[in-house]
């Protein structure tokens, strides 16, 4: 065992209904999601790697937004599908502890990944001209090794501060998957330094992620501002639209799930936060992206051999 004086083996998981009708209905909700998740995910990155004009900086860092929200996803839905179907809700300490470090790590890779997406469409709109120098495709490389090396760094940190900490009992969680802040609910010692060193790596890897993501939109709105043709202004709104919502959706739901303190006045809300955080997210993300993009829209249509007919065509037919 990984943990000091750890006799604890299997950690309990809160059932997110008692009622087995609504158990039914829970279980087709969350499958559709998840095959919606995998599927439309899925898509994203053969398209990506399949057509040539989706050959580009933005879509090569789309591409690996839809492999990690893919990945991400899988960190829990299929456990929380196999609990639906068997009622069974519980999980043993090793799988929690493994399930809480891939959440950390794809967490933390999403967050460094959607700054590195600013940053792309800040050269887009601000530096046109000197865009594929800038963003060329080692540099693009690079960016995205960095993305998911360095994000390794915070689940390894948090991990191994819990080797300080002994698990001895309650073994119930009032969540359906492991996380932190509720790993640190079970513990027999004091969590106190834990949750310091929760609060200080994650404050700083959050504000210096929320920074490097939200100043470039700053700096494109003033330059967006600055375009003579409304048509110009919309196509560059359009572009960064997705991405924002996105980012604004992100947040919100891992500043609730981390740092909003978990009461029983709040633990309902906390479970519908914990859904989306884990479950809509990534399916949200290529919906909002896929909508919006005419790229992906038209790489699509190719792919499926649809072919719009224009209005002089159809009227001499």
């Amino acid at each position: 065992m990984m943990m000091n004086q750890t006799s604890i083996t299997i950690v309990l998981l809160m059932s997110l209904s008692d009622d087995q009708k609504t158990i039914h209905v829970l279980f087709i909700f969350f499958l559709l999601i998840y095959l919606m998740t995998v599927f439309s995910n899925f898509l994203i990155i053969l398209l990506v790697v399949t057509c040539a004009h989706l050959h580009t900086p933005m879509y090569f860092f789309l591409g690996n937004l839809a492999f990690l929200d893919l990945t991400y996803s899988s960190v829990t839905a299929p456990r929380l599908l196999f609990d639906l179907s068997t009622q069974h809700w519980s999980i043993t300490f090793s799988e929690c502890i493994v399930q809480m470090f891939f959440l950390m790590y794809f967490g933390t890779s999403e967050v460094f990944l959607l700054s590195s997406m600013s940053y792309d469409r800040y050269v887009a709109i601000c530096c046109p001209l000197h865009y594929s120098q800038i963003m060329s495709w080692d540099k693009c490389t690079q960016i995205v090794s960095s993305v998911w090396s360095s994000a390794l760094l915070n689940p390894i940190i948090y991990t191994a501060c819990l080797r300080r900490l002994t698990f001895c009992g309650p073994n119930f969680i009032k969540n359906f998957f492991c996380d932190l802040p509720h790993l640190f609910q079970i513990s027999c010692t004091d969590p106190t330094i834990n949750f310091q060193i929760l609060i200080i790596v994650g404050g700083v890897v959050g504000t210096v992620a929320f920074i490097s993501t939200f100043y470039p939109y700053v700096k494109i709105f003033r330059t967006v501002l600055r375009i003579g043709t409304s048509d110009g202004k919309s196509k560059a709104f359009s572009t960064c639209t997705s991405h924002l919502t996105v980012v604004i959706i992100y947040y919100a739901s891992i500043t609730f799930i981390y740092f909003v303190p978990n009461t029983s006045d709040l633990l309902t809300l906390n479970r519908v936060v914990s859904v989306i955080y884990s479950l809509i997210t990534p399916l949200l993300n290529p919906l909002i992206y896929g909508l919006r993009s005419k790229d992906l829209k038209a790489a699509l249509q190719t792919a499926l051999h649809i072919h719009r007919l224009h209005p002089d065509t159809a009227t001499r037919r």
